[in-house]
């Protein structure tokens, strides 16, 4: 008797434990699936193997491009664009990711297919800048910021930058465009 409950709980304990891998789609501060603040370029192929990853073309230094590196699922989806702190060196780490697939989110379920209303609900306001084609929404809880297009803002914020955008001139139903993490 005293066998099978030793054995029922070490089965217990080994089944339990292989549920603490990495969540390959989430986001938080210092990591996002299973890329950290520390990831060097070089290490994006074994992170990403069963993935494609496009390069910057070798020689494009002088171009003054950020020389993005995106990452396409196997069947040809873009998952994420990644913008290394240093243009075209294999230890540089990564500045910034774009997150384009929906299913990457942080812990409380934003994703690039959120709304500005989910924002809110989710996270403490702390800065809404205006800039020529968006609006950037920062947060107090993540390092994550997100664009809004200026297109679904009233008509009064859609040409003129120097106009200060308020939570209140923003509609809850207005789509993300854009889900960055800087680092």
């Amino acid at each position: 008797m005293k066998k099978t409950i030793l054995s029922l709980s070490l089965l217990t304990l080994i089944l339990s434990s292989c549920n603490n891998e990495a969540d390959k789609f989430l986001v938080a501060n210092q990591n996002i699936g299973l890329l950290t603040d520390s990831t060097q370029v070089k290490d994006l192929k074994n992170i990403f193997a069963e993935d494609s990853l496009i390069n910057p073309i070798a020689g494009d230094e002088f171009s003054g491009t950020l020389n993005t590196i995106d990452i396409y699922e196997n069947g040809g989806k873009l998952l994420l664009s990644l913008t290394p702190k240093q243009a075209l060196d294999s230890t540089a780490t990564i500045s910034s990711i774009k997150i384009k697939d929906p299913r990457f989110k942080t812990d409380k379920g934003i994703n690039s297919k959120s709304t500005f209303g989910d924002i809110k609900a989710n996270y403490t306001i702390t800065k809404i800048q205006n800039s020529f084609k968006s609006a950037s929404i920062f947060v107090k809880e993540t390092d994550a910021f997100f664009l809004i297009d200026k297109n679904e803002l009233p008509a009064e914020f859609r040409f003129n930058m120097t106009k200060t955008i308020e939570e209140a001139n923003i509609p809850e139903t207005a789509a993300i465009k854009s889900f960055i993490l800087g680092w």
